[in-house]
């Protein structure tokens, strides 16, 4: 209620008139919002509840944490610029800039035409044919993670194992050289590192050069045959539903993820350099 004096002054100013309906509406409306009683969704089996105040609170919160997390984050570490470029001294490591470390990273595994083009592109197209791929309804409209613990746990797994993961070895780990420190190492500049590097055909014995190219072929298409077997035969049910195109989209992405991961292992822990060499390209 206003009183005579506080409403002449409201006359005197409209505008001001306005935005006090303006805020009592507002907060008549989240009253009624919040006293109304919660509908079923049909389908759904949960409550159907307001985009305001309830998830525009809970996502102003996220955001708010993540900007104080950041902001905490630029004043404890420094992120000094550099000397100007000299022509005549390249820096080593010479990196490229924390968000491409992850791709740089990959050159140690995968040629140039596999780290630098191949690979960003099924990165883009992967994400991009997401909402195609992905027809399940659940999760739509509401957050759930026992409804789709695959796909939280697939998408998980490469955004921290692919991305994260790599970014943090590219920015802590890999020092002159390009060489592996461990965070309580020296970067020292003439550390040297001998590497007996060997394709896979050759650490089965196989040493002719037809015969390594033909058991490499055979593992990538094996690898890749069995996978996309295994992964119809598990999920045969849902062929109708989802169609083979679909089924055959995700799990092709999928077995490219892994592979990746795989190579990753191979080179780290085996030294293995190539799985499959041919005249044209080596993998």
């Amino acid at each position: 209620m206003c009183t005579s004096g506080e409403s002449a002054r409201m006359v005197e100013f409209p505008a001001l008139s306005k935005g006090a309906d303006f805020l009592l509406r507002g907060k008549e409306n989240m009253a009624q919002a919040a006293a109304a009683p919660k509908k079923k969704v049909e389908g759904l089996g949960g409550e159907k509840l307001h985009v305001w105040p309830y998830l525009v609170r809970l996502e102003f919160l996220c955001a708010l944490l993540t900007i104080i997390a950041l902001t905490v984050w630029s004043i404890v570490i420094d992120a000094p610029l550099e000397e100007a470029a000299n022509p005549t001294k390249t820096p080593n490591p010479s990196k490229a800039p924390w968000y491409f470390l992850g791709l740089q990273d990959v050159l140690v595994y995968f040629d140039p035409w596999f780290a630098g083009v191949v690979a960003p592109v099924l990165i883009i197209v992967g994400l991009m044919l997401i909402p195609y791929l992905d027809v399940n309804p659940k999760g739509n409209g509401y957050y759930t993670y026992h409804e789709r613990k695959t796909a939280i746990w697939v998408y998980s797994f490469g955004f921290l194992v692919l991305w994260i993961a790599l970014i943090i070895m590219g920015v802590f780990l890999r020092g002159p050289g390009w060489n592996l420190f461990m965070p309580w190492q020296y970067w020292d500049p003439h550390k040297v590192v001998a590497l007996v590097s060997v394709d896979l055909p050759y650490a089965f014995g196989v040493r002719t050069y037809n015969g390594a190219m033909l058991f490499g072929g055979a593992v990538i298409i094996g690898y890749f045959a069995v996978g996309t077997a295994i992964y119809f035969f598990m999920e045969r049910k849902a062929l109708k539903s989802v169609g083979f195109l679909r089924m055959f989209l995700k799990i092709e992405l999928f077995l490219i993820m892994m592979g990746i991961v795989i190579k990753i292992v191979l080179r780290l822990g085996f030294n293995i350099k190539y799985v499959w060499v041919t005249p044209w390209f080596n993998i």
